[in-house]
């Protein structure tokens, strides 16, 4: 049944033209039998064939069909040819014209649908009933016209606000799509970025113990196993570290058996200088102001803005270089400054958003700090050397 009901949708016209076969054959009996009183004259017939044409077509062509529809209501008035079966075609045509038809063609309609019934009746009064039952009788029969144009112009409403709804459907589907895609992108650039520091910083001090190592391999053995002890703790930390990142990027979240550590904050950046300090970068490290918890957010961007200041002074500052960390716990805010007192950066570095053409160190300090809404200057310091200053607006957390 539900095929036979799919398939009667899918060819409306098909539909249409049986019923108009099925009201030509009534049309056709009707004008054989008034034949025989002598009623009807041979012009009915080309009106009855136009008026089963509007039948079959109205769903095609519904705004030519109700003009055609028009013309074959003037001519039987013109004409007087005596309402028939196949009049029915009016009815169906002035449904469809509020269903389908422009909003003008469904005025029109509903003009004529008023209309067509007093008209007939000014043509062919009925002697035998006065003037109020000639009133009445012409309201009862102008009831069906107008209710076929009403359920014809709420099946149009019906169908805009389907319309409408579909539309906004696909529109928020689109937008969802346009999320998703923005998270994902934003997604990518945090891991980048969190690679990027964990490669940059673990790596830079594996290489610099291993050249220290093999400097002092054989002058004293004690402290290249040291140096080697470091880089061993160093590889671990850098693959703890790659294994989490690596995990939320397959999954998503972490997973309970994989071997993830937690994110760096802002009292880990105590552990980091000293490790950069054994890996021989002098680093003088102080904290003003009380310490106290803080987002999420800024305790990573804090402690990714120290490590890769101070990764950058050890790749650019040049020998015998020096550095100090300041970290200032302010009521409404948490002041970073690293300066070191080095031949400082290419001016590529700090400019034009930090592209140095090798790594991308200062674009990612600047999104991490945008992102948190906090603000950040790096360049030159005054009489030599580097300086990364930020500061990032803290959040009651709780």
């Amino acid at each position: 049944m539900q095929r036979l009901y799919d398939f009667l949708r899918r060819h409306p016209t098909g539909v249409d033209t049986f019923w108009a076969v099925l009201l030509f054959g009534v049309g056709m009996l009707w004008y054989v039998e008034a034949s025989v009183g002598g009623e009807p004259r041979i012009v009915a017939l080309p009106v009855i064939v136009a008026l089963c044409t509007t039948m079959a077509l109205r769903r095609r062509a519904p705004e030519k069909m109700l003009v055609l529809a028009t013309v074959c209501g003037v001519f039987q008035l013109a004409l007087g040819i005596l309402p028939n079966p196949a009049d029915i075609a009016l009815l169906m045509i002035v449904y469809t014209a509020a269903a389908s038809a422009s909003r003008g063609y469904s005025r029109f309609a509903l003009v004529g649908a008023l209309s067509a019934t007093a008209l007939a009746t000014l043509r062919w009064p009925d002697e035998r009933e006065t003037g109020w039952q000639s009133l009445v009788s012409t309201i009862f029969v102008t009831i069906p016209f107008v209710l076929a144009w009403v359920l014809g112009d709420s099946i149009r409403t019906r169908r805009a606000y389907w319309a409408q709804l579909e539309e906004r459907a696909a529109r928020l589907e689109k937008e969802r799509e346009a999320q998703a895609k923005v998270a994902v992108a934003a997604e990518r650039a945090r891991i980048a970025r969190e690679l990027h520091d964990v490669v940059a910083h673990n790596v830079s001090v594996m290489v610099v113990q291993a050249d220290g190592a093999a400097y002092v391999l054989d002058a004293s053995p004690e402290q290249a196993r040291q140096a080697l002890e470091t880089i061993s703790g160093t590889g671990r930390q850098a693959l703890a570290e790659m294994r989490r990142l690596l995990g939320v990027l397959r999954t998503g979240e972490p997973g309970e058996d994989s071997d993830y550590v937690p994110q760096p904050d802002v009292e880990q950046i105590d552990e980091l200088v000293e490790q950069v300090r054994g890996a021989g970068l002098t680093v003088d490290f102080k904290v003003v102001g009380s310490p106290r918890q803080l987002p999420s957010g800024v305790e990573l961007t804090a402690y990714r803005i120290v490590q890769e200041a101070l990764t950058n002074t050890r790749k650019h500052g040049g020998p015998d270089v020096g550095a100090s960390v300041r970290i200032t716990y302010f009521d409404d805010g948490l002041g970073l400054l690293v300066e070191d007192d080095g031949r400082g950066a290419r001016r590529e570095m700090y400019e034009d958003g930090g592209a140095d053409g090798q790594g991308h160190g200062l674009i990612g300090m600047r999104e991490r700090v945008g992102m948190v809404g906090g603000t950040l200057d790096a360049g030159p310091r005054p009489g030599g050397g580097f300086r990364v200053s930020a500061l990032l607006p803290l959040k009651p957390t709780g």
